[in-house]
């Protein structure tokens, strides 16, 4: 229970690694709001976090909406009263292609929720642990933050782009209270990976060989990194990313 009376919000939280954190928070003894925009998807998560014990409260939302971003920040102090984590996980793939095939469409709709969206949820969120003196952020980037792929283009700028928030953002707040962090997740079990695979025509085995561990992570294994970084054990790390790839960036 080592966020036992915190409060934590989660964007995208209805399926994947955002499901598993906002699950994990719970379990971690926080009071939980998560966000995403399939209501279907939000009830089973709600059910899920409450059989932690845990309170929680679904807001239906799109991150790349200045207005709703900012409503679901106002809904989350309305309801408990403060914010102590957040963890700024929605986020889209891209059409795995060159470049010059990429269209204009599909990198404006990526960047405005995998980074306009992540911008205005951190801005919202530290204006409002500013004013309470305190507040840690995980941001999800990816190794595609960190290491190029083929075809991936507009993706791969997203995610570096979500490590210069973070990284510049940790600077910003260091002195007061506020740690931001990412997680970088490799090869993870999710409907993205899975979608990815079918585009290709390839399994699970065929990435498990890449990953010098030999497996792909599991959705639950990114979310106890996001706790550790929100929680007191991770009090001196700012600015951070946390590579969860089994190896991979390193072989």
């Amino acid at each position: 229970m080592i966020l036992q009376g915190k409060v934590a919000l989660v964007t995208g939280g209805t399926v994947g690694i955002g499901r598993a954190t906002a699950i994990a928070f719970g379990a971690a003894g926080a009071k939980v709001v998560f966000s995403g925009r399939r209501d279907a998807e939000g009830e089973v998560t709600a059910k899920l976090i409450r059989e932690t014990g845990a309170e929680c409260l679904y807001v239906h939302s799109d991150v790349s909406s200045e207005a709703e971003v900012k409503a679901l920040v106002h809904k989350t102090i309305e309801t408990f009263g403060r914010l102590d984590c957040a963890f700024n996980n929605a986020g889209i793939d891209s059409p795995e292609k060159p470049l010059h095939s990429q269209s204009i469409e599909d990198f404006d709709k990526l960047m405005a929720i995998n980074v306009r969206g992540l911008f205005l949820c951190m801005k919202y969120e530290i204006e409002q642990m500013l004013s309470q003196g305190s507040g840690a952020i995980v941001n999800n980037s990816s190794i595609a933050g960190l290491v190029a792929f083929p075809g991936n283009s507009p993706y791969n700028a997203s995610k570096y782009a979500v490590m210069g928030l973070t990284r510049s953002a940790a600077l910003d707040y260091a002195k007061q209270g506020i740690r931001i962090n990412a997680v970088n997740p490799g090869f993870t079990r999710t409907e993205m990976i899975d979608r990815t695979l079918n585009k290709l025509g390839s399994t699970v085995d065929d990435l498990a060989s890449m990953v010098p561990m030999g497996r792909i992570g599991q959705a639950e294994e990114i979310a106890q990194a996001v706790v550790f970084l929100c929680s007191d054990a991770a009090s001196y790390i700012t600015g951070q990313p946390l590579v969860i790839d089994g190896g991979y960036t390193v072989s």
